[in-house]
């Protein structure tokens, strides 16, 4: 629910606060005064496109401000888009939209900065604007199949034949590419050349690295030779070598084991460590008898590293690379070759998946079909009580197998006879703006406790209606009122009526500038405003009178059907 909306440097909104009630809120004023404006503002904060001749002459940016209470059946789709996208979750929501010239906007939600494209996530499920030109949607029949779906609850067949199609792209994709390989025979011979290649060389992990170590020991064997004697000799064969220095120490230590009990303690590390000079002594004879100074072997070695470093090179810089290179040669080739099983064994699951979605499809139209006649006899029920009729309202259902995709077998289309007698025909061809107002009003009475929204705003959905009908208008956005907020912009006094929180919107010149004013209005200024959208220009005291009388009645019907609503 909208609690408060802020609109600034927003055309001739300059500074606009509002404080909006739960119930029925509405906005009314002289023709330009900017009602309209600030049910644009509202569309920003459900993620509308941003215009760039939006801020204010001589200000370089407009703001749009916003506090929404979460109703509870709300609440948990709410924290779960915005925990999605690492926004925190407060008491209230609140929605900024920052539009510079030019028409570069920035959005924020809980004080964290965002994209319109998220706001518009949150948006439908905060706000329904249907206005002037919001109803020309009703002309279209991806909008109709919306419709029938919402009445009649089909959201898990719906979604269940999504993730079905979904599915058959996959393999329909799969088909595609496996079909492609099959027609590139100068690709499968290059691949051919390239595993014969790769499969030839017997490349192993990290055989490079060691083969170099190899190398460097054979290509260097005289000098560790001679190394390894030399540093056997110091430790160990030599005169006055390391093993026998330690011998004289720990033979020298025998008088010191008389006065100190630690020398027990040092001489037996001396052997300790004399131990492990003939343990490394042994290492460095072994290891320096193991090389072997051997021209062909080095040769081999060369050879060997040579044919790694070119393979190594040439796909993807390692022998790690060229591994994953040939197993995955080897594995599209398997592809290519099997690619005619391949191709019948994803036919196969293609037909499977068809068939399977079809039978969905098959579910989903009995149930559109059923739920058709309802919403078209509940969507008839309103239309009568709107002042229509002698219209006829249908929702037609047809189905084509052939058709199959994504939302059905389905051709969903509301039509429309305004006079008996004649056919039914789609909404684009015969309804006018006024039967479109109302059609559209008729379908959110009917829908208003299937949809998932916080407020409903109706801008000047009663175009062309008047006199008894539009009283009729108002009584039926006050039935949309006692279960969800509802912000309407009304020129009839019929329909403002029955409103719980009634906001005057006035235009005023100052200082050469032009300022909207916006002012919710107590009783006796109510009963005035009423008198003068009943009188026009000089308010009489007849108008006063009826305007009396209307807010009597509205106020009786009001709590008729709020009653009525708790019952």
């Amino acid at each position: 629910m909208l609690r408060h909306l802020r609109v600034t440097n927003f055309a001739i909104l300059s500074d606009v606060s509002i404080d909006l009630g739960p119930g029925m809120n509405v906005l009314t004023g002289e023709t330009g005064a900017g009602k309209s404006l600030i049910v644009d503002a509202v569309n920003l904060l459900r993620g509308g496109r941003a215009s760039a001749d939006i801020p204010r002459t001589g200000s370089k940016q407009a703001i749009v401000e916003a506090v929404f209470e979460v109703p509870d059946f709300l609440k948990e789709t709410i924290d779960t888009i915005l925990n999605e996208s690492g926004i925190d979750v407060e008491e209230e929501l609140l929605v900024r939209r920052v539009i510079q010239k030019g028409g570069r906007s920035r959005t924020y939600i809980n004080g964290a900065l965002t994209t319109a494209s998220m706001l518009s996530q949150l948006g439908v499920y905060l706000v329904d604007l249907s206005g002037q030109h919001q109803h020309q949607g009703l002309t279209d029949p991806k909008e109709h199949r919306q419709i029938l779906d919402e009445f009649t609850g089909n959201q898990k067949l719906v979604s269940e034949l999504e993730q079905s199609w979904a599915g058959i792209q996959s393999i329909e994709t799969r088909i595609q590419e496996l079909t492609q390989k099959g027609q590139h025979e100068d690709m499968i011979e290059l691949a051919e050349f390239q595993l014969s290649e790769l499969l030839e060389a017997n490349l192993k992990q990290d055989e490079d690295d060691e083969l170099r170590t190899t190398h460097a020991k054979v290509a260097k064997a005289d000098q560790i030779s001679e190394t390894c004697e030399e540093l056997d000799g110091l430790l160990y064969h030599s005169e006055r070598s390391a093993v026998e220095l330690l011998d004289e120490v720990a033979r020298k230590m025998g008088p010191l084991e008389d006065v100190s009990p630690q020398a027990k303690t040092w001489k037996e590390e001396i052997f300790g460590a004399r131990a492990a000079i003939d343990e490394v002594a042994r290492s460095l004879r072994e290891f320096g008898q193991g090389v072997e100074n051997d021209p062909k072997q080095l040769e081999e070695l060369e050879q060997r590293l040579s044919v790694l470093n070119s393979l190594s090179k040439k796909y993807g810089g390692s022998i790690e690379s060229a591994i994953q290179k040939r197993d995955a040669l080897a594995s599209d080739l398997k592809s290519w070759h099997e690619k005619d099983s391949l191709i019948e064994e994803a036919e196969d699951k293609l037909t499977k998946a068809k068939a399977s979605a079809l039978a969905t499809a098959k579910k989903l139209h009995k149930a559109r079909t059923k739920g058709a006649k309802k919403l078209s006899k509940a969507v008839q029920k309103y239309l009568d009580e709107l002042g229509m009729q002698h219209s006829r309202i249908e929702v037609s259902v047809n189905a084509n197998d052939e058709a199959l995709g994504p939302h059905g077998i389905d051709t969903i289309e509301v039509q429309f006879a305004p006079n008996q007698g004649e056919d039914a025909k789609p909404l684009a061809k015969i309804a006018s703006g006024g039967e479109l107002s109302r059609i559209m009003l008729a379908i959110k009475l009917v829908l208003k406790k299937a949809e998932k929204v916080g407020t409903y705003v109706f801008d000047e959905v009663d175009t062309g209606i008047g006199g008894a009908t539009a009283e009729v208008v108002g009584q039926q956005i006050r039935l949309v009122a006692n279960q969800r907020q509802v912000l309407c912009v009304t020129h009839l006094a019929q329909i403002a009526a029955f409103s719980d929180h009634h906001f005057f919107v006035e235009k005023e010149s100052t200082k050469g500038r032009t300022e909207t004013n916006v002012k919710e209005l107590n009783q006796n200024e109510r009963k005035t405003e009423i008198a003068r959208m009943l009188a026009g220009v000089k308010i009489t005291k007849q108008a006063k009178a009826h305007a009396k009388e209307l807010l009597g009645l509205a106020k009786n019907l009001k709590d008729k059907t709020q009653q009525s609503h708790l019952n």
